[in-house]
């Protein structure tokens, strides 16, 4: 748009122009459009002209750094107070899990209350002096260094973090305590393993129960020469926990001829030839489940390890490194074979070696 389509009202009029005119013509220069207002007077803050005041303030920032201390120890104690199959009835959520509820409530509470206590600290406590600092360039000179230091001691001076003794400690002890949440945290990568690896569900007593028909043995039932898998009694597919259970306790059970039987402490632990075995091979983990009559072995169908079943189970091939765990076994009062014990060492994959 030219000057002469220019609106009469949005030009200057000549008694603005001459001004500028006369402006330029004193100063030799164009006067600052953006000329600096200034700061406001300062206003000082109750807690500034007032000690009660800011005692009150400095124990309200105690009390929120108290609280998110005692609500970190609450996190903490969440895992042990709740079970982690609990749930509590919330409305207008519905049911949820109370032990989710309860860490998020205490962990939101902590986080919470150490930004708010420092919010306040600051806001009624610190110094709020407006202070104007000009632009410099990048590269830091000593002077400007001096200065930023001075700024420093003088910014920590007028926390009065040395003063405030009570919000000092409190904070620290916050600030302390909030990192164990993270730590307690680990918790949940999964249940602590204790003695579990070392123990399976057989005991004095348990008998021993076909895994095809869910009934118990008697010894008729196992045929010389025949491979038969049994189970704890007690233990149903139907348990949430089976898949782990029969991982530890899964058992095969062999009859040999006694005169067969080339190891003394095998032939004890057995009743009339009958041999019960772990399944679970001694390599990776993986379930045998292969017998060769003729010769009493038994092989892991995953990486060839074979194992003499009339010489203590010991490994005669492959990469497995010990022999399969016995079970000793006997003959209860009805007549159905039981166990004697657990286990006398872990079964699975060379376990004793680490534990």
């Amino acid at each position: 748009m030219s000057s002469q389509e220019t609106p009469e009202e949005n030009l200057p009029s000549e008694q603005e122009s001459a001004h500028g005119a006369v402006a330029v013509a004193k100063t030799g220069e164009h006067a600052d459009p953006f000329a600096d207002p200034g700061l406001p007077p300062h206003e000082h803050r109750v807690q500034d002209i007032d000690e009660k005041a800011a005692r009150r303030s400095e124990r309200t920032v105690a009390l929120l750094f108290t609280v998110s201390m005692l609500s970190t120890i609450g996190f903490i104690a969440s895992f042990v107070a709740f079970p982690v199959d609990k749930s509590v009835y919330l409305w207008p959520i519905g049911h949820i899990s109370a032990l989710n509820f309860a860490l998020g409530m205490t962990l939101g509470l902590a986080l919470f209350c150490i930004g708010a206590g420092a919010v306040h600290w600051a806001r009624t406590l610190m110094s709020d002096v407006e202070v104007a600092d000009e632009r410099h360039p990048i590269e830091a000179e000593p002077e400007v260094k001096a200065k930023v230091l001075a700024d420093f001691a003088q910014g920590a001076k007028e926390s009065q973090l040395g003063r405030r003794k009570l919000i000092r400690n409190t904070m620290f002890g916050a600030l302390s305590l909030v990192p164990l949440s993270g730590v307690v945290l680990l918790r949940d990568l999964g249940p602590l393993p204790e003695d579990k690896l070392r123990h399976t569900l057989w005991a004095k007593g348990k008998l021993l129960v076909n895994m095809n028909t869910n009934e118990p043995l008697r010894p008729s039932d196992v045929a010389v020469g025949s491979l038969t898998f049994a189970k704890p009694e007690g233990l149903e597919e139907h348990d949430h926990d089976f898949q782990t259970q029969i991982a530890k306790a899964a058992l095969m059970i062999v009859r040999l001829q006694p005169d067969d039987i080339k190891d003394k402490r095998e032939l004890a632990w057995s009743h009339e030839g009958i041999v019960a075995y772990s399944k679970i091979c001694t390599h990776v983990g993986c379930p045998i489940s292969l017998y060769e009559q003729q010769t009493h072995h038994v092989l892991c169908p995953c990486h060839q390890s074979t194992f003499d079943l009339s010489d203590g189970a010991r490994v005669i091939f492959g990469p497995a490194g010990h022999a399969l765990p016995q079970l000793r076994i006997g003959v209860n009062d009805e007549g159905y074979l039981e166990a004697l014990g657990d286990f006398e060492e872990p079964v699975g994959p060379a376990f004793w070696e680490r534990g």
